[in-house]
């Protein structure tokens, strides 16, 4: 039997058992979860600058045999700059100048180093004209903060991507929660051409969990239309599968609302994914 080793940053209960982890939301997500900046006590804003110049931007940047270090140095901030948008390769090479190729090959690396993450769209034959471009993350929050030049926790409150650096966080956070019981990731996310979108769809078997993510510390109304709107669309289309839905938001409280399980952030590493 062959065991393949995803070598993944903590996940949120792991690092639980780390004194002086923090406990907040934003910090956690500033903090990101390498091993060094808690068990070493390095504080993040040292240790991720030092970690992009020796890891990604010296031993990612030999394997690709990279001349032009600030081409390199620009594509890598430009993916944090659209973390959680679909992948657009053509623009993001013309953006630092480079050919789609050579922008596609330098992610291609990125994701065999565990640096970012691309997730798949989902479809079921839905009769619908859907998206097929994947989604792009970065494996840990931390290092997406510093690519960002967010400098301390307090900033992610008034950052205009802290919406999407949650989501990020959360996407990990099930892909790591699936690594970790031996689950192949089978993430994806849903969206439509007509705007439909949910964040999270995991398929296992027949059944299919949905999981739309909010960032917002309080529940509102709207945060639940993305989930009605794909399990209407699910019966509309014939397509029989018994489908879960979560609802998971940057507030504290665990409740059910609408038959939505609702995750607080600080609870994802506990759920079934």
């Amino acid at each position: 039997m062959t065991i393949s080793l995803e070598p993944l940053s903590f996940s949120h209960d792991e690092l639980r058992g780390f004194e002086g982890a923090p406990r907040d939301r934003d910090p956690t997500l500033w903090s990101g979860a390498f091993p060094a900046v808690f068990d070493r006590r390095i504080p993040p804003s040292e240790w991720f600058p030092a970690y992009l110049a020796t890891y990604v931007e010296r031993d990612v940047r030999q394997i690709l045999n990279v001349t032009d270090l600030q081409a390199f140095q620009s594509f890598v901030r430009l993916c944090a700059g659209r973390v959680g948008q679909l992948l657009n390769l053509a623009a993001l090479g013309s953006d630092c100048g480079v050919t789609h190729n050579t922008a596609r090959a330098w992610l291609s690396v990125l994701e065999a180093s565990y640096v970012v993450l691309r997730v798949p769209p989902w479809h079921a034959n839905l009769g619908k004209r859907l998206i097929k471009t994947p989604k792009l993350y970065f494996i840990d929050s931390g290092l997406l903060c510093s690519l960002l030049g967010i400098r301390k926790a307090g900033q992610i409150a008034e950052h205009p991507l802290r919406g999407a650096i949650f989501e990020n966080w959360v996407v990990t956070e099930v892909l790591k929660s699936r690594t970790h019981r031996a689950l192949p990731a089978d993430l994806h996310f849903f969206r439509s051409r007509g705007g439909l979108e949910v964040d999270v769809v995991v398929e296992s078997g027949q059944a299919l969990l949905a999981a739309e993510i909010k960032a917002g510390r309080t529940i509102a109304g709207d945060f639940f239309a993305s989930l009605d709107e794909l399990r209407r669309l699910l019966g509309s289309s014939g397509v029989r599968r018994r489908v879960r839905t979560r609802l998971v938001y940057g507030g504290d409280a665990a409740q059910k609302r609408r038959g939505v399980d609702v995750v607080p952030w600080s609870r994802v590493a506990d759920a079934s994914w």
